[in-house]
């Protein structure tokens, strides 16, 4: 039995949840809302409002006249956060086939029971989740929340083993609100316990990219504290584009540039050639990926001109990527890289770290003020000798940065993806 099978017995046995979706079929569920909560799936709240039955079924009895047209689309699941991307979220993923499957107000138990006949009916190329702050404001418990979650995890990879399922993590509200910080914390971590080392699932840290310092929304994001404004969805569209590019829905053109006179590309932007992994204690010994679209453990990925480093499904795992040359004149290294929120990685020159990651949420530079957000950002090392001067986007990172004479140029993945492109180096 796989983890997310153990994880979910264990809940629905602790839980008296039904099993209905853990090796059963989910059932066929009308347009509207069933009238109590017998033979459902699940366990805990089902809103029942006069508000919420209406919307439910306006908003599903419109979609079961899309069935057809919304084949083999990314169906993004929720409620009203997700409802409000509206109906081709603002044009903010271009190239995307969207679905909005987001119905104000609902809970986790709710998405399971329409999960059949508003996604699976769908056949979806992929499957983008958040969920789980609506149980909070009904009084539910982290436990029977993510015991709902890892239900409809089971549900979506029974349908489709291969398809590609991108978990949001909870966003963060308010005490105010009846979402208190440390109980949408500790579901979160039960949803990524649900899905660990499953490599059918991408976790992506929108819970650090809204949160303040004591663990609650951002006002300047969240006005009412639990639903975003345009700058929010701005945000959230912008942590899901670089996992949206390497699941191969967005960014399918190859990158277009052109090297400056003098600069020797370091990837080619097909392949990993000229890259490798080496032992990390002797860095002698190499494996070589001359030729291969993606390293030996899959971690390191060319893709569209753009060299992908992998979120690991681990959550972290540390994997340091090698030229199979090195550098022992003065040069400058150019290169421009993309990380998803809280994402870690590192450039190594001539083999110390020089830190590259998601520098406002993760640092140690986090007063940059021209750093741009899961965007591409330029990283500039010029090397004189024994030292590098280090900017980001013209802004100086490490004005001395101490080197050995000679070395190699790495990358690390840890926490995260990271992508880098244009990788050059001009030397002396």
């Amino acid at each position: 039995m796989k983890q997310l099978g153990r994880i979910a017995w264990l809940w629905l046995v602790c839980l008296g949840i039904s099993g209905a979706a853990y090796g059963e079929e989910l059932p066929t569920i009308g347009i509207e809302l069933p009238k109590t909560d017998e033979g459902l799936p699940g366990a805990g709240p089902i809103r029942r409002y006069d508000w919420f039955q209406n919307l439910w079924k306006q908003r599903r009895g419109q979609w079961a006249q899309q069935v057809e047209q919304d084949q083999q689309a990314v169906v993004f699941l929720g409620d009203s956060i997700t409802q409000g991307w509206g109906e081709n979220a603002g044009g903010r993923f271009p190239g995307l086939k969207f679905a909005n499957r987001g119905i104000s107000g609902d809970t986790t138990r709710g998405m399971l029971i329409r999960l059949k006949s508003d996604v699976l009916a769908l056949h979806p190329s992929a499957v983008v989740i958040l969920m789980g702050t609506n149980d909070l404001e009904e009084g539910a418990e982290p436990e029977t929340i993510a015991a709902n979650f890892a239900l409809i995890i089971q549900a979506l990879k029974e349908h489709n083993a291969k398809m590609p399922i991108v978990v949001c993590k909870m966003f963060p509200s308010s005490q105010t609100k009846k979402r208190p910080a440390d109980k949408i914390k500790k579901t979160n971590e039960l949803f990524f316990a649900a899905v660990k080392g499953d490599r059918q699932v991408t976790v992506v840290d929108t819970w650090t990219l809204f949160a303040d310092p004591m663990g609650d929304a951002q006002p300047a994001l969240f006005p009412d504290l639990l639903h975003l404004n345009d700058a929010g969805y701005a945000a959230w569209a912008r942590s899901l584009t670089p996992v949206l590019a390497t699941l191969g829905f967005m960014e399918t053109e190859d990158d277009k540039f052109d090297l400056e006179p003098g600069a020797i590309s370091l990837f080619n932007g097909r392949d990993l050639s000229g890259w490798g992994f080496r032992d990390q204690k002797s860095q002698d010994k190499q494996e070589s990926f001359e030729g291969q679209s993606a390293s030996s453990d899959g971690r390191y990925v060319a893709l569209h001109g753009r060299l992908v480093v992998t979120t690991p499904p681990e959550g972290n795992r540390v994997q340091q990527m090698w030229t199979t040359r090195e550098f022992p004149k003065n040069f400058t290294l150019k290169l421009e890289f993309r990380a998803t929120p809280n994402a870690d990685s590192g450039v190594f020159i001539r083999r110390p770290q020089l830190q590259c990651r998601d520098y406002p949420l993760a640092g140690p530079y986090k007063d940059l003020k021209n750093y741009k957000p899961q965007d591409w950002n330029e990283l500039v090392v010029v090397v004189k000798g024994s030292v590098a001067h280090c900017t980001c986007n013209g802004e100086v990172l490490e004005a001395e940065y101490k080197l050995p004479e000679s070395g190699p140029i790495g990358l690390e993945g840890d926490r995260g993806q990271m992508e880098y492109r244009r990788i050059r180096v001009i030397e002396e």
